[in-house]
């Protein structure tokens, strides 16, 4: 654990090689958390593989706290865990909102990057957001019926009200139809509950996963409600500040959380971009075509790295 300030305690781990050559994974969400399974992107022999927990995510505490938690002060907690663990520079590996904070990382902190890997590139736009909140009626509009029929114009700010509600079981059903909506879009061709690679468990009534839905939901909420904490274009804008490090963007071309006009737009930027579009990948990390691709392209960085 790494205190942070403001009360925050982040969750770090290390596996692999101690003498490798170090790459921080930054997990998506907002509001998700670090796996084991996370770790077999990287080749353990190559690389020194550090794995954290955003700020009131997974076993970062307090769970779910959105005090003092921007994107700002992850940035500022990569870079602390970066000097903490002394570390001179390391290669960044991000998808969705992970993809969002490693930019973020890489345009604050060009010096301390020596490249990038992206998957599902989200960008925090308005656009985004609201696509993934209304345009997706269009494809699942049962599933997007059940998630937001009675939510009104600002769909953030209800189930806002309802994860703060001081009813307990108001708050936990409605983190569980967030959930379910999520589960759906990440893997729109899965029957609900289906188990696949998308797929969530919302109905557990774990006390622990309860306790981590709640917090998960609370965190996500919270980042959508003031978009994600970042300025209008102020990724896309600064890509330059990243300069001629390599970046190899992995995308689904069937992924419609974060479709891949975004991925290609930031390729067209990034001087040492390589774009690898993946015909039949969604937007899930773990589902089989997708994670070849990204151990691929950790693989295929190592000559370059090691340089």
């Amino acid at each position: 654990m790494l205190a942070v300030g403001s009360g925050h305690q982040i969750y770090y781990e290390e596996s692999g090689n101690p003498a490798g050559f170090p790459v921080l994974f930054l997990h998506g969400g907002p509001g998700s958390r670090s796996r084991p399974a996370h770790r077999r992107f990287f080749d353990p022999d190559f690389y020194r593989i550090v794995l954290f927990d955003q700020r009131g995510c997974g076993r970062s505490t307090p769970a779910g706290s959105i005090v003092d938690n921007t994107t700002a002060h992850l940035v500022a907690d990569v870079e602390r865990l970066r000097r903490h663990l002394g570390i001179e520079r390391w290669l960044l590996f991000g998808g969705s909102w992970g993809s969002t904070l490693a930019l973020a990382v890489a345009i604050r902190h060009p010096e301390s990057v020596a490249g990038l890997v992206l998957r599902g590139v989200f960008l925090a736009s308005r656009a985004e957001v609201q696509w993934y909140l209304c345009g997706m009626r269009r494809f699942l509009p049962d599933a997007w019926q059940e998630f937001a029929g009675d939510a009104g114009a600002d769909v953030v700010a209800h189930y806002r009200s309802l994860v703060d509600h001081p009813d307990p079981a108001v708050a936990l059903a409605a983190a569980r139809r967030w959930s379910a909506y999520e589960a759906r879009v990440m893997a729109p061709a899965e029957a609900p509950g289906s188990g696949g690679p998308g797929s969530g468990d919302p109905g557990s009534g774990n006390p622990a996963a309860t306790g981590e839905l709640l917090a998960h939901t609370r965190v996500h909420l919270h980042y959508l409600e003031h978009e994600c904490f970042l300025m209008p274009g102020e990724l896309l804008d600064n890509l330059p500040r990243i300069g001629s490090r390599p970046a190899i963007i992995v995308q689904g071309r069937l992924d419609m959380v974060c479709p891949p006009q975004t991925a290609c737009e930031v390729a067209q930027r990034l001087p040492q971009a390589e774009l690898r579009l993946v015909p039949d990948g969604g937007h899930s990390a773990l589902a089989p075509a997708m994670a070849r691709a990204l151990c691929q392209a950790t693989a295929d960085l190592r000559e370059r790295l090691a340089r």
